[in-house]
């Protein structure tokens, strides 16, 4: 769920990252090698290098993500860019694509609790989901759900009644954690949010209130928006929805479904990673 009035503008770089590439047999067998960085100015002199496949052997620095918008075409990163072959490895194994949907209500309630919980698992070398948790969840504070909730979300109370408390949905995610491999030190692994409320505000506020303890992997995050930004230039006011527009890409499902949104975010990401982008932490809590 976007929150878009917790937002502040974004910082002209990315922050809070190791600048080293994933290691593993899942990656390029050179991803231990680090590319050369070259602005796109410089690759246009060299001949052939913006051919397929060419960005399997350089990185383009994604500092010059707004340069590379205007380079490559007037449309930016939509149609007029024919599809790479290859991309460049990213930094991370995997990427957990979450999306909270949460009570709500005008004027707001308090404290808002967690009702959608979906995580797909993106593959860092393929940018495909390999793997789903989703589960709705009971809210115990306020259990009746709004009809301003149900008209925002589209989650009716028969879809969370009788559904796990948040407490017992952490340790499932823990379990999931565990079973896909993501809990093991060698697994580079970070959480993608469309902003900063669900992992910075919306989690930690709730867990401080049921008196329960946040996971260390929820700590650090990529936020979709500010990396749609450093790539593309412009800030995405209306989030997903123009991050989709900006890159001539179909919304998929209903806004404000947590798994609907979730595809989303991973389909902008696939995209970005398709023409050249690396991906980086760009928020934490301490």
């Amino acid at each position: 769920m976007e929150r878009n009035w917790v937002e502040v503008e974004p910082e002209p770089r990315q922050d809070g990252s190791a600048d080293v590439n994933a290691s593993g047999s899942s990656m390029h067998a050179f991803s231990h090698i680090r590319p050369p960085r070259l602005p796109p100015h410089l690759l246009q002199r060299i001949p052939g290098v913006l051919s397929p496949g060419a960005f399997s052997f350089c990185e383009v620095d994604p500092g010059y993500g707004p340069m590379l918008n205007r380079k490559m075409g007037s449309q930016g990163f939509g149609a007029a860019v024919a599809p790479m072959a290859a991309f460049p490895p990213q930094r991370y194994h995997y990427f957990l694509v979450l999306d909270f949907e949460a009570t709500c209500d005008k004027p707001q309630i308090h404290p808002q609790e967690i009702i959608e919980f979906p995580i797909l698992k993106l593959n860092g070398r393929t940018m495909e989901i390999e793997s789903t948790f989703h589960t709705y969840v009971q809210p115990v504070v306020h259990p009746q759900l709004t009809p301003f909730c149900t008209e925002l979300t589209g989650i009716v109370q028969d879809t969370v009644d009788g559904q796990p408390i948040l407490s017992q949905v952490l340790e499932r995610v823990d379990e999931w954690m565990g079973k896909e491999g993501l809990l093991d030190p060698s697994v580079k692994s970070i959480f993608v949010t469309c902003g900063d409320w669900d992992l910075k505000l919306m989690l930690p506020g709730q867990c401080e209130y049921l008196g329960l303890q946040v996971a260390d992997y929820f700590k650090q995050w990529i936020n979709l928006k500010k990396a749609y930004s450093f790539a593309i230039g412009t800030w995405p006011k209306n989030g997903l929805l123009d991050m989709n527009k900006g890159m001539s890409l179909q919304h998929i499902g209903r806004p404000h479904s947590g798994i609907d949104d979730c595809r989303n975010i991973a389909n902008i990401m696939k995209t970005l990673a398709h023409r050249g982008f690396i991906f980086k932490q760009t928020s934490r809590r301490i």
